[in-house]
């Protein structure tokens, strides 16, 4: 059993609302066939990536996730065997490979620093940004700890996944989940998600595969765990996940608070330099104390 994550909807004024709901994404049956990235494509009607070019990348040709690219398949290439004791053929290589998206946090820090209220939290938990009353200010692209979030050059404004809030709300499965053909990418309630991938972690483990891990899925985390989380083969870091990923907003009431008192300092020190500055042109002595 895992610690369940919060449901958020009740913090954002949802008195009744329909369960939490997300992404497990198994990386461990991932065939890289990039069925997600253009299911999601299609259906969100997004634009085309420039002109594709040789990244070095293995065969990763988007790179990372974008305003243009809401799902993102990393292939990355190791020598090291899959499972643990056995030998390490160096002739092969091994491909570690996992579609990525944006993570829905539950201390979702794009939210906090939109001034519009592009970005809001839906009744299923999820994080979406309405374009149309986006300013194209960018504080989101640079609050996110995971840098999902994009601008576009043609029109300035931030876009990123929506959990396809559109199908979800008619019952429908998001575009990448349903175009995903071993179910790499499961979509459901998250407390459901949540067991299932537990077990799925004890299995692979008595199969040998002992690096097999949750990412994304503690509420203890610097996010408070996330809307969408995976299982990993290998550290996040191999995978381009940040280790300790933390809500940038988390410090700022302290931030705000230890820059008052250094103003506020800065301000007595200001002014107590001049009042003696001031005493000393007028040719002012401190008077004597007579005893």
């Amino acid at each position: 059993m895992v610690t369940r994550l919060p449901q958020v909807q009740e913090e954002t004024g949802y008195e009744r609302h329909p369960p939490r709901m997300g992404f497990f994404t198994d990386t461990s049956i991932c065939i890289g066939c990039k069925a997600c990235e253009v299911a999601c494509k299609e259906w969100n009607r997004l634009p085309a990536d420039p002109p594709f070019t040789f990244t070095g990348l293995s065969f990763d040709n988007t790179e990372e996730l974008s305003a243009s690219t809401w799902r993102h398949v990393a292939f990355v290439e190791q020598r090291k065997p899959m499972r643990a004791g056995t030998a390490d053929d160096t002739g092969d290589l091994r491909w570690l490979m996992a579609s990525d998206v944006c993570k829905h946090c539950t201390d979702a820090a794009c939210l906090d620093v939109c001034p519009t209220g592009s970005l809001f939290r839906t009744e299923f938990g999820t994080v979406v940004v309405q374009s149309d009353i986006c300013n194209g200010c960018g504080y989101c692209v640079s609050a996110c700890p995971y840098g999902v979030i994009g601008k576009r050059e043609d029109d300035g404004l931030a876009w990123k996944c929506t959990l396809c809030y559109d199908r979800i709300g008619d019952g429908l499965t998001p575009a990448c989940a349903q175009a995903c053909p071993t179910q790499s990418i499961q979509f459901g309630e998250l407390d459901d998600l949540l067991d299932r991938a537990a077990a799925r972690v004890e299995t692979l483990h008595r199969d040998g595969v002992t690096d097999a891990r949750l990412y994304g899925h503690d509420p203890a985390d610097g996010v408070r765990g996330n809307g969408a989380f995976f299982l990993l083969l290998d550290r996040p870091e191999v995978y381009g996940f940040p280790p300790a990923p933390k809500d940038t907003t988390r410090d700022l009431p302290s931030m705000w608070r230890h820059a008052g008192v250094a103003a506020l300092t800065l301000a007595v020190t200001i002014a107590t330099a001049f009042a003696a500055a001031s005493f000393e042109f007028r040719g002012g002595r401190p008077a004597r104390v007579r005893t």
